[in-house]
Formats: C-alpha cells, sequence, structure tokens
C-alpha cells in the first residue's frame, strides 16, 4: 500500500514536470501524417530542386522563386523525422537548443512561403498588367536580390524567437519539447507577435489579393489581347492554385495563432485545433507539387516520364506474363498429343 503511494507520488510529480504532448490517439496520427509529408515531400521537392535548377535552361524570374520555395519547403520537411521521433517515444532526446531551432521553424516557414507566393503573384501581375514595363523588373539578378532580401527579412524577424525568455519546457528539464506546438508561451511578446502577424501575414496575403483582383480585371475587359492564350491559361491556373494553398494551409494556421496569443484558448497545452491547422499548414509542402506542375514544363515532362515509365514497366510485365503462359500452353498442347 505504501508502495501504491510513493507511485502515484511520483507520477504526479512526473505529470506535473513533464506536461504529455497529447493523446496517444493524436501521437499516432501525427506520426503517421508527418511520414506521409516527408516522402512525398522529399521526392517532390528535390525532383522540383534537380528540375528548376540543373535541367532548365533558360531560366526566368519565376525559375528563380520556385528554387526558393523547393529550398525552403525541403528545409522544413527534413526536420520532420524529429518531429516523428518525438510523436513516437512522448520524450524529447535532442536537447533544449534543437527544439528551439524547430519552434521558430514553424512560425518561419509560413512566413516565407507567403512573402514568396507574394514575389510570385507580382511577377505575375507584372508579366500580364504591365508587360512593358515587366521585361526590366522580371529578370534572373532582381529575382534573386527579391528572394534574398525576403530571406534576410523573415531570417531577422523569426531568430529573435530563438532567445524567448519564457519557456514551457524549463520544469520538465528539456524532456518535452512543448513550445514547439503551443505558441501560449510567446504572450508576453504580443505586441511583437501582433507586429510579426501584420508584416508577414496580411500584408504578403493582401498583396496577393491586390495581384490577383487586376490580373482578374485585366483579363475579363480584354485588356490583354496581345498575350497569348497559353500565358493568360498558366497565369490563371497560378493565381487558383496560390489562393487555394492560402486559404486551406495558411490561413486557419494564422487564425488559431492569433486566438491562442490572444488568450481565446485558456487551457494551454495540447489543443485539438492547434494541432489541425499545424497539419494543414505542413500540407503546403506537398502541394506545391501543383504549382511546380503549373509553373514548369520541364517538370510536367519529368512527372509525365516516371508515369509512362511505369506504364511501360507494367506492359512488359504483362506481355511477359502473357508469352510466359502462353509458351506454358504451347508445352501442354504438345505433351497432350504425344501422348
Amino acid at each position: 500500500m505504501k508502495l501504491d503511494v510513493n507511485n502515484a507520488n511520483m507520477s504526479e510529480e512526473y505529470g506535473a514536470v513533464r506536461p504529455e504532448q497529447g493523446p496517444a490517439e493524436y501521437r499516432m496520427a501525427g506520426l503517421i501524417f508527418y511520414c506521409f509529408v516527408f516522402i512525398i515531400g522529399v521526392i517532390v521537392n528535390v525532383t522540383a530542386l534537380w528540375v528548376f535548377a540543373l535541367t532548365t535552361k533558360k531560366k526566368t524570374s519565376v525559375t528563380i522563386y520556385m528554387i526558393n520555395v523547393a529550398v525552403v519547403d525541403l528545409t522544413f520537411i527534413l526536420l520532420l523525422p524529429f518531429r516523428m521521433v518525438y510523436h513516437h517515444q512522448d520524450y524529447w532526446p535532442f536537447g533544449d537548443l534543437f527544439c528551439r531551432v524547430i519552434a521558430a521553424l514553424t512560425i518561419f516557414y509560413p512566413c516565407i512561403a507567403l512573402w514568396l507566393f507574394a514575389l510570385i503573384s507580382a511577377d505575375r501581375y507584372m508579366a500580364i498588367v504591365q508587360p512593358k514595363h515587366g521585361k526590366e523588373l522580371r529578370n534572373i539578378p532582381k529575382a534573386v536580390v527579391a528572394s534574398l532580401g525576403v530571406w534576410l527579412m523573415t531570417l531577422g524577424g523569426t531568430v529573435p524567437l530563438l532567445f524567448s525568455q519564457s519557456d514551457p519546457d524549463r520544469s520538465s528539464n528539456f524532456t518535452t519539447c512543448i513550445k514547439m506546438q503551443d505558441i501560449i508561451h510567446l504572450r508576453h511578446d504580443n505586441p511583437v507577435n501582433f507586429v510579426r502577424l501584420i508584416f508577414f501575414f496580411l500584408v504578403p496575403v493582401c498583396i496577393m489579393i491586390g495581384c490577383y483582383i487586376t490580373i482578374v480585371d485585366n483579363l475579363v475587359h480584354g485588356r490583354t489581347s496581345k498575350l497569348k492564350p497559353k500565358v493568360k491559361q498558366k497565369s490563371i491556373r497560378i493565381i487558383i492554385t496560390l489562393i487555394i494553398q492560402v486559404l486551406v494551409c495558411f490561413v486557419p494556421f494564422h487564425v488559431c495563432l492569433v486566438l491562442r496569443l490572444l488568450g481565446e484558448f485558456k487551457d494551454g497545452g495540447f489543443n485539438t485545433w492547434a494541432v489541425f491547422t499545424t497539419f494543414l499548414m505542413n500540407m503546403s509542402t506537398v502541394l506545391d507539387i501543383v504549382l511546380y506542375y503549373i509553373v514548369s514544363k520541364q517538370f510536367q515532362d519529368r512527372v509525365i516520364s516516371v508515369i509512362l515509365y511505369r506504364n511501360y514497366l507494367r506492359s512488359v510485365r504483362r506481355k511477359s506474363r502473357h508469352t510466359h503462359t502462353g509458351s506454358i500452353r504451347t508445352m501442354s498442347n504438345l505433351t497432350s498429343a504425344m501422348i
């Protein structure tokens, strides 16, 4: 009886010191989800990097932006195995510094992704609405400078997260990584957080909306008659893809982020809505395949060649099976005739 009381006291102390990261069902779902995102995301983005950086001979400003999108996606995806270990073990073995890095990247990724989408939207605007001036602005050196500026700006806005004094994992002696999942510990810096939300969410989204409204208006009223139909179709597909991706992957994440910072969820710790919106945000690394496919003819050819190669292998296997069964039937017929 005394032993049970001691065990209960130890478990209560353990629960107080080391909070769980969520129910077992959530940890299993998170493990499966991150495995899927990791496998598909690595294949998609490595292929995109190979196509845009190595096999595309005539590079454009959009090509530069696609390379940046693929690099950002890969950087985020390659850290997912550490999340998977955490979901599997319910224990963080990688130390406090690495937990801070992953927690900062959870904020860094949507910030830089949205600004890259804004650059792509502005590029489409210049190509359709201002084609004369667009030739001067839509070149590789200026696209590189714009991309580098976005990287530096986003790093400057998120690196301070590495040095946050408020740390929910300190009570557990850093055997958890709660700050990777819960943003509540940043509430004491709410003015900075809301400036970050305005500059890295509202501003790029407003740029995208402004570009799309102007593009659609020009397309509807026929002010882009000099453009080739393929260019118009490609631009419309890019616009639709980016709008859907932002609405599905990034808007719910930022709405939940605002609610958490405002204290609408009083409980803190594990929150199903926060977990679900984080999953959606991670899905963006996989959904970028649609953007790559629309933008690049080389990427389309690569995907199609893989599909055709698989179909070719299947047809060869089928023919070999038919040939094999046919030869068996012929041998059986000959044997029966001989008998």
